[in-house]
């Protein structure tokens, strides 16, 4: 009788999201704001740092809570696109293209919005599994949310943006088809080669099939990293070496070095069970091309914490499920529209890197629609249903056969 009153006293949160990244933060600030008590669960501490070139595109600007000011590192106003290092060519912007960001201080600054909208949020809390039956859940009408040191927490609706390796992304049985391999340097560099690259990304089409670089410039330090599919580790390692060599950076110590896995749902891929939603890398939202993922979550996060709320105030398990498929929808009409594209236009870059780039800097309106998507005003799913020629375009190279594409050993080279 006296476990049954324990359990009767104990505090049930309206919504507890797990993980504190940009999705988590989101889904957290989403759901306090409607009044909710809302607890916001994270396993390291913050500021925490997270392997990301730390890109802010116009959907993720646009995904933010009002008021919210960007702690930018860099503004981008030019691109410098390479193949492999050869036939670089840079074109430059007078509005800026997007902005630059350390994950540490935007992520902190995120969880600190969905604080101040009234979510509480606690650190160093490490979440082993959720039940959504037996002896730790009292009703049909609550989630336990079980901590690693035995703790319990009970909840109305559970969000799971707990990152790509997600153990509530496993309870859901969310499935995946693409894993890709990321790694990454932060490199401090001395003024001079700071001002070289202020303002300005490069962007480098790989050796590896889908593969690609980046260096993005934070103040004196260079983000430089490379991915490619999971499974061509060596390779993509190597690939990281030869990238920063040829740059010139071979010289330079890393203050970080780090590597991370970035995964892809299936069309499929359930986002829901019961009154458990996931969001962000959990969920396995990203854009498969570039593998962006920051305004993914941002935006993914946002939904999932609204649709939490209804589903913390649903009465029984039919309308728990009702509003879970309502998420499910909003998120695969907008973002899964998105996703598709994305795999088509991996699958082109895969077998021609070298067309792709030289329509990137040869073709004036492929180049205005790379700026328009990175600022905010279109997305790529939207180009392809709107622009009849952009339309045509894919159309034509989904049905080219693969080629083997010859390397072309003249051009400058990336960064110069």
């Amino acid at each position: 009788m006296s476990s049954e009153n324990e359990a009767e006293d104990r505090i049930v949160w309206d919504v507890v999201v797990v993980g504190a990244g940009p999705a988590g933060a989101s889904a957290a600030r989403a759901a306090a704001e409607g009044g909710r008590r809302v607890l916001l669960l994270e396993k390291a501490e913050l500021p925490r740092y997270k392997t990301c070139g730390g890109g802010i595109l116009g959907p993720s600007r646009d995904a933010l809570p009002p008021g919210f000011e960007l702690p930018l590192m860099d503004r981008v106003h030019a691109v410098t696109f390479a193949h492999n290092g050869r036939l670089a060519r840079t074109r430059r912007s007078k509005r800026m293209l997007f902005g630059l960001v350390n994950r540490p201080e935007f992520d902190q600054r995120l969880a600190e919005a969905a604080v101040k909208a009234g979510a509480e949020l606690r650190t160093g809390v490490t979440v082993s599994r959720v039940e959504q039956h037996g002896p730790a859940v009292p009703d049909r009408r609550t989630v336990a949310v079980v901590l690693a040191g035995g703790e319990t927490v009970l909840a109305r609706a559970v969000v799971g943006a707990d990152g790509s390796a997600s153990r509530i992304g496993a309870h859901v049985g969310v499935r995946l088809d693409q894993v890709d391999l990321g790694l990454e340097a932060e490199i401090p560099v001395p003024p001079e080669v700071a001002a070289d690259w202020r303002g300005r990304v490069l962007i480098d089409w790989g050796p590896l099939p889908g593969s690609y670089g980046w260096v993005f410039p934070k103040g004196d330090v260079l983000t430089v990293g490379v991915i490619s599919a999971r499974g061509e580790g060596a390779a993509t390692k190597q690939y990281l070496e030869d990238f920063i060599g040829r740059l010139g950076l071979a010289g330079f110590e890393p203050a970080i070095s780090s590597g991370h896995l970035t995964r892809c749902r299936t069309d499929d891929s359930p986002l829901s069970r019961g009154r458990v939603l996931v969001c962000g890398d959990a969920a396995g939202l990203l854009e498969p091309w570039t593998r962006e993922g920051i305004s993914f979550a941002l935006r993914s996060g946002r939904l999932a914490g609204q649709w939490a709320v209804r589903i913390a105030e649903s009465a029984d398990a039919v309308d728990a499920r009702r509003q879970a498929l309502n998420y499910t929808f909003a998120i695969k009409s907008g973002l899964g529209v998105e996703m598709g594209v994305g795999r088509r236009m991996l699958a082109i870059f895969s077998r021609r890197p070298r067309l792709l780039h030289t329509t990137l800097v040869g073709f004036r309106p492929a180049w205005v629609a790379f700026t328009q998507v990175t600022r905010g005003s279109t997305t790529l799913a939207g180009l392809v249903r709107t622009h009849p020629l952009a339309r045509r375009a894919m159309s034509a190279l989904d049905r080219r056969p693969e080629d083997q594409e010859t390397s072309d050993e003249s051009g400058e080279r990336a960064g110069s």
